[in-house]
């Protein structure tokens, strides 16, 4: 009897682990934060849309001044297009695809991040009219405030505002090439040459917010009350240390250690990640460098970084000599009033990062009150992931339309009124307030995805539409959420394995002593229950003076069919079709594969 009652313990003790273990689904939330991305879409939205309910909008962006500026995204619940908030939510939904592509892929949800960040960086390219040109905002906070209607339905003034060698803003110019130069890292195991044409911006505004510089918000006077910018040093080492991981070009090194003392770098330690303050960040990316054993000559300032690594993470898992991060009674990460999750999301999934690169490095987390061990930060990272989905004294999830409770008076305007597929007649702007804004009811349409700005530091929540700090929802705080909920869906494994992108994202081609370039698109894709296919088209260049015949080229990690090159005896090796003998200087040939997943690779064999 003694033996089956220590059998029934056991029994529950592993059900309640296991219970715990299943406690909320990731893969759930993951796919819900892409629906928010959705939602918040401005611009002639795609035949796949998911989010019914919204239609296109702002097709006229950007035509008072002659530019085309439609498409990008909404900020909030409002529809201006702020450039410094989208473009670090760019940077952060392309960091969490580097980091966790492998479970993201294998969640099936890799084409929705690609289109999330895409939707974004389309539009940072087009607003990128000149090398020192930045169409910055679209856009008024106060008259976009006074009213209240359907984005569908706008009439308030969409003046754009731009940056220009005259009216600089390094912020939010060095915050738009970090967002590309992080995105061309994204796409390239996909479309090396969208990769390139990102970086290619990338750099000229990184070189245009060095050269001319100046706040953003001194220059648009009216993103001010809105999103007032606290300097632009933080931005602009932020930019460089994204374009080294892109380029691994040593320039981008050397300017983030010559400038670490100057722009605060290694002066600053801070308790805070977000649009505003990215000195965490990017001395946790440089702590990567210095634990990889890349430093070389950098290394003493390195480790200074990442010193002020250390005290941000320190301060986050309360093991700060007091100088902690301010947590809740109910342990939700506490920095402002106004949408707080934001930096509740952005803290967790840097901390998971960083657990992932001191694991890597077989490596722990000296703090003044103890040593921490990598698992640590993973662990406060998840908790505050979990607050998020309802792990929290109000047992509410803050993620709408995740779990049984949410918020239901979401400050949001195209969620609280009827859609204009439902309600076809516009709705004023006045109207708009009078009867649907003002309504106790909930909001008819469900605004999945949405992380709301959350309880106040004593946990308390509520759920009011007018109560816009705690029921608005923003880009930036969705962001990180698409790391983070990956990464703990997959936290068995590590970020650190040899199927992601190296840091070296150099465009794929040949070594200098092959005469052949390859160019590698994605033409179309599309879904078979629920596997995304890419149609992955690879342009073959003869770049020598010379004619090339007999091209062999291998082509590894393809899964699918083929199109275009006539395979040979040996296995994974093609060659040209028979009616194209010779590639003739600058000429070129096309094939395309079919397969769910990354680009495969491509390489030469052998050529005369």
């Amino acid at each position: 009897m003694r033996s089956l009652s220590f059998c029934i313990f056991i029994f529950l003790v592993a059900f309640k682990a296991a219970a715990v273990a299943a406690e909320y689904n990731y893969d759930e939330a993951l796919d819900k934060t892409f629906l928010f991305f959705e939602a918040q879409r401005s611009g002639k939205l795609q035949e796949n849309q998911r989010v019914k309910w919204r239609g296109d909008s702002g097709l006229k962006d950007g035509s008072l001044q002659g530019v085309d500026l439609v498409g990008g995204y909404y900020d909030a619940g409002d529809h201006v297009k702020f450039g410094l908030p989208a473009a670090f939510t760019v940077t952060m939904l392309a960091w969490g695809t580097i980091e966790y592509r492998k479970e993201i892929t294998e969640l099936n949800q890799m084409g929705h991040a690609l289109w999330a960040i895409r939707w974004g960086t389309d539009y940072f390219m087009k607003a990128h009219t000149q090398p020192n040109v930045l169409w910055a905002q679209v856009g008024d906070g106060d008259s976009d405030h006074y009213c209240w209607e359907r984005a569908e339905d706008m009439t308030t003034p969409r003046e754009a505002f731009k940056l220009d060698q005259y009216h600089p803003g390094s912020d939010l110019a060095g915050e738009t090439a970090a967002a590309l130069a992080a995105s061309a890292i994204a796409f390239k195991p996909y479309n090396s040459s969208y990769s390139e044409l990102l970086l290619l911006h990338a750099k000229q505004l990184f070189s245009f917010a060095d050269r001319f510089r100046g706040l953003y918000d001194d220059s648009i006077k009216c993103a001010k009350q809105f999103y007032t910018s606290s300097g632009y040093s933080d931005d602009l080492l932020w930019a460089a240390t994204w374009l080294y991981r892109a380029t691994n070009e040593e320039y981008y090194l050397k300017y983030v250690v010559d400038n670490a003392e100057y722009m605060g770098g290694t002066g600053w330690a801070v308790k805070e990640f977000s649009w505003d303050n990215k000195y965490a960040g990017v001395q946790i990316l440089l702590s990567k460098v210095l634990m990889k054993g890349r430093g070389g000559a950098y290394t003493a300032t390195l480790k200074q970084y990442k010193a002020k690594a250390d005290y941000f993470a320190c301060a986050c898992v309360q093991k700060n000599a007091g100088y902690n991060v301010h947590l809740t009674p109910g342990g939700l990460m506490y920095v402002r009033e106004w949408n707080n999750m934001q930096y509740a999301s952005a803290a967790a999934f840097l901390l998971a990062v960083y657990s992932d690169y001191l694991s890597a490095a077989n490596a722990k987390l000296n703090c003044p009150d103890g040593q921490i061990q990598p698992q640590q930060l993973f662990d406060f990272a998840k908790s505050q992931a979990d607050y998020i989905l309802g792990k929290n004294p109000n047992s509410m999830s803050y993620l709408v339309g995740y779990g049984p409770k949410y918020p239901v008076h979401v400050h949001h305007r195209g969620s609280s009124m009827a859609s204009v597929y439902n309600l076809h007649s516009p709705v004023g702007c006045v109207q708009g307030f009078e009867t649907w804004y003002r309504r106790n009811e909930g909001n008819p349409n469900v605004l999945h995805g949405a992380l709301v700005g959350g309880p106040d530091q004593n946990d308390k929540f509520i759920d009011d539409r007018s109560n816009y700090e705690q029921t608005e929802p923003t880009l930036t705080a969705c962001a990180p959420l698409v790391g983070l909920f990956s990464k703990l869906q997959g936290s068995s494994k590590t970020s650190e394995s040899g199927n992601y992108p190296k840091e070296s994202t150099v465009p794929h081609q040949t070594t200098l002593k092959n005469p052949v370039e390859f160019l590698h698109s994605i033409a179309s894709t599309w879904n078979v229950g629920e596997t995304t296919y890419y149609k992955h088209k690879v342009i073959i260049k003869n770049t020598s003076q010379k004619p090339i015949t007999d091209l062999k080229v291998a082509i590894e990690n393809l899964s699918g069919s083929l199109w275009g090159l006539s395979p040979t005896s040996e296995n994974r090796t093609y060659q040209l079709p028979p009616w194209l003998k010779v590639l003739k200087p600058g000429s070129q040939c096309t094939f395309v594969y079919v397969q769910g997943g990354p680009q495969a690779k491509v390489s030469v064999l052998s050529y005369n």
